[in-house]
């Protein structure tokens, strides 16, 4: 090894290492999901109309708009039920939204879902185990920034009986 290229290397060490440690101070990778879904068993009466509880969470740090978001142009939480042989599901309920404000503006307050929340979904189903592939659309939020719409899926199994 060259004497200049000694010094060089040298010199461009700390360079290195101050690179490497601001590199570990950026945000880490927005997460897949932001909001989860658990499936607990369920069971209604058959033939006749019964209310089924889909649980959710959303991830700490965040918030989603609520099914009825204060602004026209903010996304809203939809859960989709596909009709499926045997059940007839309806229009799902939602829960009411929490307000939810920012520093920047306190004045005007969201409708939002933070931490745990339940949509009911109303069906009528056939004697029998059920297993229905829906789906939430939701757009999650931070207190910075707001984030590209998904979609999760949810799989909804219940027993009739």
């Amino acid at each position: 090894m060259t004497r200049l290229s000694l010094i060089f290397a040298l010199l461009a060490a700390p360079l290195t290492l101050a690179s490497a440690q601001l590199g570990n101070l950026s945000a880490p990778p927005p997460p897949k999901a932001y909001v989860a879904y658990t499936a607990l068993p369920q069971t209604i009466a058959a033939n006749h109309s019964a209310t089924l509880e889909l649980h959710f969470r959303v991830l700490p740090g965040y918030h989603v708009n609520s099914h009825k978001p204060t602004l026209d142009y903010l996304i809203p939480t939809a859960l989709t039920v596909p009709a499926a042989a045997g059940l007839k599901p309806g229009e799902p309920a939602y829960p009411a939204g929490q307000p939810y404000s920012f520093a920047f503006d306190p004045k005007e307050k969201l409708s939002v879902y933070a931490g745990d929340f339940i949509v009911k979904l109303p069906v009528t189903a056939a004697a029998g185990a059920h297993s229905v592939d829906a789906t939430l659309r939701y757009q999650a939020c931070n207190n910075a920034s707001c984030f590209p719409p998904k979609t999760l899926p949810v799989k909804i199994d219940f027993t009739a009986k």
